[in-house]
């Protein structure tokens, strides 16, 4: 795909997961304007390794995830923007600025189902939940533990590595995954590794 817009962020974006942006920076404002005159409006997201969110400079990775725009609400200050994570995509080529950033990307395979996962898939989701549960009102906690996930295993599976209590390095690390399969259990084992820090946190919270 050749000209595609794309939005650097300092977080990740998980397919299948919410983005949830308050635009307000005139580049991407006429991005958002232009991506409306579309039939699916659709933006690249990719993490910023390196420098600000604002006023350009950055340095960005090179896989990121398409967003799809569901919903836009204007303010006296700013875009109040809604979208939603799709197909995984790698930075082929960056592209001169038009004027917010523009790249060449291509698509990432997307991770294949198998019901022999389903065990794992369950014994993430009972990990993240009860993490979540206890982590209390530490600040990586971003989701309610009872959040309802969709009925699709790779959509949920995906879910599930965007809720978990996690570092946006972490979720970048989730995000380069080969297999479904090593998604799930990259899923648990790093939630099991910040579980004692985010419980223990909580716990002195109640003393």
């Amino acid at each position: 795909m050749t000209g595609v817009p794309m939005f650097p962020l300092g977080s990740v974006l998980l397919p299948f997961t919410p983005l949830p942006l308050r635009v307000f920076e005139p580049r991407y404002l006429t991005m958002i304007g232009r991506l409306l005159d579309e039939t699916e409006p659709q933006f690249g997201v990719v993490l910023i390794e390196r420098g600000p969110e604002a006023g350009g400079g950055d340095q960005r990775s090179s896989i990121g995830t398409m967003a799809r725009l569901v919903r836009v609400a204007a303010t006296a200050t700013d875009l109040q923007v809604i979208a939603v994570g799709a197909e995984r995509i790698a930075v082929d080529r960056w592209l001169p600025d038009d004027p917010y950033p523009v790249a060449e990307v291509s698509p990432v395979a997307p991770l294949q189902w198998a019901d022999a996962l389903t065990p794992l898939r369950d014994e993430a989701e009972r990990i993240v939940r009860r993490v979540l549960a206890l982590a209390g009102d530490d600040e990586r906690v971003q989701w309610d533990a009872a959040i309802e996930l969709s009925p699709d295993p790779v959509e949920s599976s995906w879910q599930l590595a965007a809720i978990a209590p996690l570092g946006e390095l972490d979720r970048f690390t989730l995000l380069r995954s080969t297999t479904l399969g090593g998604l799930l259990r990259q899923v648990i084992d790093l939630t099991l590794d910040i579980e004692p820090l985010l419980t223990r946190r909580s716990g002195d919270d109640l003393v």
